[in-house]
């Protein structure tokens, strides 16, 4: 369990870094020039990625609660919704992206949340948890950024792309339910 909270820090901590220091990455880029930052950021963040999912695999499984059967479904339900917010983050701006203002927090909320629903486990709590408050805690500060104009927000562009991020979101969706999430997570979202 220490490895798979040592993962969540790192990982989480990297991705706050812009909250708690905004101007770590200038200086990081003044030091290492922008490809260098980038090669740095990302290597850094692979291996915390892969220090929480070690993590995440030898934990044992301590269960809190037993969630009803159909949580799985609510989850799977809110992950189509979760999935066409990612797509939409990486999409020149549509309704979705400008509505929602930053789809890709919400993604991770919504994919954080339903698997708060479905998994009652420690591992669990401590994962999703920790995503759905970096989420929280994130969207709080872009927030206060906003406001203090510090940060503007992608302008609308055009609807069609709100069809391609349903469309890609359903695609990865449906992906994930028919295998992808048993051959990546080992675990079926819905058991058949």
């Amino acid at each position: 369990m220490a490895i798979l909270i040592l993962g969540i820090i790192l990982f989480l901590g990297m991705h706050l870094i812009r909250v708690v220091a905004p101007d770590f990455r200038s200086r990081m880029v003044d030091k290492f020039g922008e490809n260098g930052w980038k090669g740095i950021y990302s290597l850094l963040s692979i291996i915390s990625l892969v220090v929480l999912i070690y993590g995440w695999a030898i934990s044992p499984t301590i269960n809190l609660w037993f969630p009803p059967t159909g949580m799985s479904h609510l989850t799977v339900t809110l992950m189509l919704l979760s999935m066409i917010c990612l797509a939409a983050a990486e999409l020149p701006a549509g309704h979705i992206a400008t509505k929602t203002k930053h789809p890709m927090i919400l993604g991770v909320k919504i994919w954080a949340f339903g698997h708060l629903l479905a998994n009652g486990d420690l591992a669990s709590l401590l994962l999703f948890g920790s995503f759905l408050a970096w989420g929280v805690i994130l969207r709080i500060a872009l927030k206060r950024r906003e406001r203090a104009g510090l940060l503007t927000l992608r302008p609308f562009v055009s609807a069609k792309y709100d069809l391609i991020a349903v469309v890609i979101g359903a695609v990865i969706w449906a992906l994930f339910i028919w295998k992808l999430h048993l051959w990546l997570i080992g675990v079926a979202p819905i058991p058949m």
